[in-house]
């Protein structure tokens, strides 16, 4: 079978069967593109282990807009996505390479970057909140880190979603899979604050309100966009004199490191980020490290040692 055929099946297998979000299949079919790119028309048969190498190589040496190369874990996101093809030609009948004969390339654990109490204040002062998109981006921020959601779950929440009352509610993340969020009472109060400035009735719980494109043809404002948020909280740390690269996920960051400090164990963070994988939290082991050195020095016969 033709492989671009193949694809397109596959690619509506997870729609239909899989229920995976659009933005999944988006990435999905770019990455598996990427082989047809380098490879041209080929059959299914065509893909060997040669194949796959010569492949590698060149999305080794595949330049993007901001460096010459692409990354470790970006090489291994085209990977993954032909693994998961490969197994759905398997379970399909269809004979191609074994998926378990591509190996990821093995890459270093990334840094965590989170911000200290003292830049979370610096931060969250930043925002004009005598004006209405102000007040917005002080709830934001505030909702950032305490709910631990990622900015995708963020922009996509309605008036609707959100239970001030009870600081609690559900959001649907990655895989389709939904989680409880809980969130403090500042935060909740920072966003009752927003709304009762608020003078539309459109459905978004964070709107736009400069630009062009602030109004859509049905007279309602448009939903504030991933990227906005993230270019605002950069522009607010920036001001607040933090030297360090702040995004959305930095807040979130910050919120598992934040239970973490205060006694929460990472099973708990792992269902409040909304991990599939324990792995995946335990990049927050640089919270636990200073605990080890404690509980060294305190029951160790050495440390122990009196001068």
């Amino acid at each position: 079978m033709n492989y671009d055929s193949a694809v397109a099946q596959f690619l509506e297998y997870l729609e239909l069967e899989q229920n995976r979000s659009p933005k999944t299949i988006e990435n999905y079919s770019h990455y598996l593109n990427r082989l047809s790119d380098f490879a041209g028309q080929i059959k299914l048969s065509d893909i060997n282990e040669e194949l796959i190498r010569k492949w590698r190589l060149w999305l080794n040496r595949l330049g993007t807009n901001t460096a010459d190369e692409l990354g470790k874990t970006t090489q291994n996101y085209h990977l993954i996505a032909l693994r998961s093809f490969l197994r759905f030609c398997a379970r399909r009948g269809l004979p191609t390479l074994a998926p378990d004969k591509i190996e990821l390339a093995r890459t270093t654990r990334p840094q965590v970057t989170f911000l200290t109490a003292q830049e979370l204040e610096g931060l969250a002062a930043q925002p004009d909140v005598s004006k209405l998109n102000g007040l917005r981006d002080r709830a934001i921020i505030e909702l950032l880190f305490s709910s631990g959601l990622r900015v995708s779950e963020l922009v996509a929440l309605d008036r609707d979603h959100i239970n001030l009352k009870r600081r609690e509610f559900m959001v649907r993340g990655k895989g389709q899979k939904d989680r409880p969020i809980f969130i403090s009472a500042e935060a909740a109060g920072w966003i009752e604050s927003y709304l009762d400035k608020r003078q539309d009735n459109t459905k978004p719980l964070f709107i736009r309100y400069a630009g062009s494109k602030k109004v859509d043809l049905s007279g309602n404002f448009t939903r504030l966009t991933a990227r906005s948020i993230q270019r605002m909280v950069a522009r607010y740390a920036l001001g607040a004199g933090i030297t360090k690269h702040v995004s959305p996920h930095t807040l979130r960051h910050s919120f598992a490191t934040d239970l973490l400090m205060n006694g929460a164990d990472l099973r708990s963070v792992q269902a409040m980020l909304g991990h599939s994988n324990i792995a995946t939290t335990q990049i927050y082991t640089h919270v636990t490290d200073p605990h080890l050195k404690k509980i060294h020095e305190q029951f160790h016969r050495s440390g122990n040692k009196k001068s």
